[in-house]
């Protein structure tokens, strides 16, 4: 992806955040991208196993909090260098313009890529592809280019993207101008916007971080007042004065400078345990389960025993995840509201820490 004829490429990995979706086996201390829930290893060794076949070694930056660069490090094998870490929570707004900020500070010409660390993507030289091509859009057309998914149902769970003009683009790849970005939509309208030719909105972002930047100057207040903090060093102070907003809210939803590419490659957000069952085979009764776990006349569960034994008798339509420190049995249908139901439990039950993962 890089060359002497081509801008140089940083890819930078957003590994923050605890997955409450995937509790009580994802916990502050052991996060879902550190969890065996994809491809047979940790979701965020995937990822910068993806990043590293498309910039080199030195080029790769974590980006998260100081109690999980050790556990990151652990299961990728990064330097400590690799590591931008985040004093405090502030959503993807503000840790993706400190990191644009870094890169274009070492390298000012450079084009920046951010991935997640809870994606699944295959084949990974189609992904490769798709990017290479989003690089060369995005530093040809000063864009801010996002890598689009074309939908296979009416999700809920997803933001989407209305395609617009087309933009010029090899290797056979579709790209075009972004017309909205629109939230997450109700099922009715979802089936709208799958009819009209909208796609999902990957959360994967290729842009030259210069122009980044300024796009950020001229559309983010809630971040550019607290850029001079940067330019002086204090990264705590930065980070003290922004506001906590999503890089979709702050600057995408706000730019006219934005392109997208339409994704070749499988993907998929691990956002939850709906996720965990696409990606794991279901018995013939439509059982997905993980561990020491028996169905006896049971249907349509999701179910991980990650140190004991879960025996399900006649029941359908759970979600049963069990523990060292909890055991959560649920409606299936209600998985999307875990976080909701999360906040309403003791602190002690919510904070409680995995031990083991299954699978890994």
């Amino acid at each position: 992806m890089t060359g002497s004829s081509g801008p140089s490429v940083w890819a930078t990995v957003l590994a923050g955040g605890v997955g409450h979706r995937f509790w009580p086996l994802s916990t502050a201390a052991r996060p879902k991208q550190l969890l065996a829930l994809g491809e047979g290893g940790p979701l965020v060794a995937d990822t910068v196993r993806r990043a590293r076949a498309i910039v080199p070694p030195d080029r790769v930056r974590v980006l998260a909090g100081d109690n999980l660069v050790g556990p990151i490090r652990d299961a990728t094998g990064l330097p400590r260098e690799a590591f931008l870490v985040e004093p405090r929570a502030r959503g993807t707004g503000p840790v993706l313009v400190r990191a644009a900020w870094e890169v274009s500070r070492s390298d000012p010409d450079a084009v920046m890529v951010s991935l997640h660390s809870d994606h699944v993507i295959r084949p990974s030289a189609k992904f490769s592809e798709v990017l290479e091509c989003a690089v060369e859009v995005a530093s040809r057309e000063n864009l801010l280019m996002t890598v689009a998914i074309p939908p296979s149902r009416p999700e809920t769970g997803f933001g989407y993207v209305k395609p617009g003009d087309s933009l010029p683009a090899g290797g056979g790849h579709r790209a075009y101008r972004v017309d909205a970005f629109v939230e997450k939509p109700d099922a009715d309208t979802a089936i709208q916007y799958i009819a009209a030719g909208y796609r999902w909105n990957s959360g994967i972002f290729v842009w030259p971080a210069g122009v980044f930047l300024k796009e950020v100057r001229a559309h983010a207040p809630e971040i550019a007042g607290a850029l001079p903090r940067l330019d002086e060093g204090d990264v705590d102070a930065f980070f003290d004065e922004t506001g906590s907003i999503s890089v979709d809210e702050a600057v995408l939803e706000r730019s006219s400078r934005v392109g997208s590419i339409d994704a070749t490659f499988e993907w998929d957000d691990m956002g939850g345990w709906e996720a965990f069952a696409r990606h794991h085979a279901a018995d013939a009764y439509g059982n997905t389960h993980e561990g020491d776990v028996h169905c006896v006349d049971a249907r349509n569960n999701v179910v991980v025993a990650e140190s004991g034994r879960v025996v399900l008798l006649g029941a359908a339509d759970l979600l049963v995840v069990q523990t060292d420190h909890a055991t959560l049995v649920m409606p299936r249908s209600e998985s999307a509201n875990l976080k909701r139901y999360l906040q309403t439990l003791p602190d002690h039950v919510r904070l409680g820490i995995a031990s083991r993962i299954p699978g890994a």
